[in-house]
């Protein structure tokens, strides 16, 4: 019986390998196509350190490192979307040149996956005591998001920094280096990085949208630095976004695409409830809501980000800004919105007696 299942067995076993190469050529040629249908962020992701926009400062120090192919533990600390990451991995890339491979002469992570201590005391700890290939000085572990990291692995973390220098060295990335726990802060070389200015970013959208052959006029172009807010990544994500709808970008479509109002009709609410008009002001807030699908919270945001560009005295942009505190605060303990944001117009409409 044993021999019957053998041979019945047998030929499945050839069928299922001929099978999956098959697949993995199908594979293969499905990844080859979508590998020009890519998100744009990475389509168009630096590779060079020289492409980096804008980080002048940090981009010298690090093609030092590369130049002298010696570095410290490093930390990568600033906003989202100003190029740490990209960063890190064109340092490799500068680095190890053909012989850039993962796991094995560097190891991307993201800690906010990865973020217990047995990922610490396993996978890290294997990757950073293995011995480089030869002609490689050391590894390069890049740790993305290291702020997520539970404090027990950071703690062992330490440790590893310590024991494995001389086969590895680690790059760790985060939005606040306040959240690294000071040992392992003393133990690198801290470089933040800032947001990128407007024109930095209009620039490269500027660059994109050329490639892509896409029409972005000024006000398109200025709405999407807007509700980026200095993310040069969120400004690709949208602009590629409102590609998929037109060819010929304008500000109404990106502040569609990206869910925001725009500025002029938050402050029409505003200067209507300060001028005392209170029904109008609340017709103006609903009609906003029903179009743009806003929650109360998102609104107030809006509110205040216009607040302070008013043409209005001192004394009645400290009110506003008091109100809006109060109102944003009742909002996040479960207050009904519609009551609270018609309340927040009544307020406003209240403040004519500090003109």
């Amino acid at each position: 019986m044993a021999k019957i299942f053998l041979i019945i067995k047998f030929p499945y076993v050839v069928f299922k390998l001929v099978f999956n190469k098959k697949i993995l050529k199908k594979t293969m040629s499905k990844s080859g196509i979508s590998l020009e249908k890519r998100p744009w962020v990475e389509k168009y992701r630096p590779r060079m350190l020289d492409d980096i926009v804008n980080q002048k400062g940090i981009l010298k120090r690090l093609k030092q490192f590369i130049k002298d192919k010696s570095m410290p533990h490093l930390i990568f600390a600033g906003p989202a979307g100003t190029g740490k990451t990209t960063s890190g991995l064109a340092m490799v890339r500068e680095l190890y040149g053909r012989k850039m491979a993962s796991n094995i002469t560097y190891l991307e992570l993201n800690a906010s996956d990865a973020r217990g201590i047995d990922v610490i005391r396993t996978y890290i700890k294997d990757f950073a005591k293995a011995r480089p290939p030869v002609d490689i000085p050391f590894k390069i572990l890049i740790l993305d998001e290291a702020d997520n990291m539970t404090a027990p692995a950071q703690q062992a973390l330490r440790r590893t920094m310590e024991k494995y220098t001389k086969n590895c060295r680690m790059i760790l990335i985060c939005n606040y280096s306040n959240k690294i726990i000071p040992p392992i802060q003393s133990r690198c070389v801290v470089f933040r990085f800032s947001s990128l200015t407007n024109d930095d970013i209009k620039e490269r959208l500027k660059f994109i949208s050329n490639q892509e052959k896409i029409n972005v006029i000024t006000s398109g172009l200025n709405a999407l630095v807007d509700v980026s807010r200095g993310d040069c990544r969120r400004a690709i994500n949208y602009l590629q976004s409102c590609g998929t709808i037109s060819k010929k970008i304008d500000e109404e479509i990106v502040f569609r695409v990206a869910g925001e109002v725009p500025p002029d009709k938050v402050k029409k609410i505003l200067q209507t409830a300060l001028e005392g008009q209170l029904q109008l002001s609340i017709k103006l807030l609903n009609d906003l809501i029903k179009d743009y699908g806003l929650s109360g919270r998102n609104i107030i945001k809006n509110l205040h980000r216009e607040v302070y560009d008013l043409n209005k005295s001192e004394d009645i942009k400290i009110e506003l800004s008091k109100l809006l505190a109060e109102f944003e605060y009742r909002l996040s303990q479960g207050s009904t919105e519609q009551i609270q944001l018609q309340a927040l117009l009544a307020k406003i409409v209240m403040l004519q007696e500090f003109k």
